[in-house]
């Protein structure tokens, strides 16, 4: 399932929200709709995922993240 995008690009992640999963998700979502070239504001909601995946995956694991997800190292 393909969740909406936010509208709210600097968004800080939430303690308890989403799991690493929902968010990797989300990251593979706009790489697909953008066919892997992303505009300024793109990238700027690209980095806040990536943020928001990391806490995420922290919280899950208590494994501090060295690199982001596998599908998101595409470049841009």
């Amino acid at each position: 399932m393909i969740h909406a995008m936010s509208t709210t690009p600097h968004r800080a992640p939430t303690v308890g929200g989403r799991s690493a999963a929902e968010v990797n998700e989300e990251i593979r979502a706009l790489w697909l709709r953008t066919g892997g070239t992303l505009s300024g504001e793109q990238r700027q909601e690209y980095q806040r995922l990536v943020l928001e995946w990391a806490a995420a995956y922290e919280r899950a694991s208590n494994t501090p993240v060295t690199q982001p997800p596998a599908d998101s190292r595409k470049a841009a």
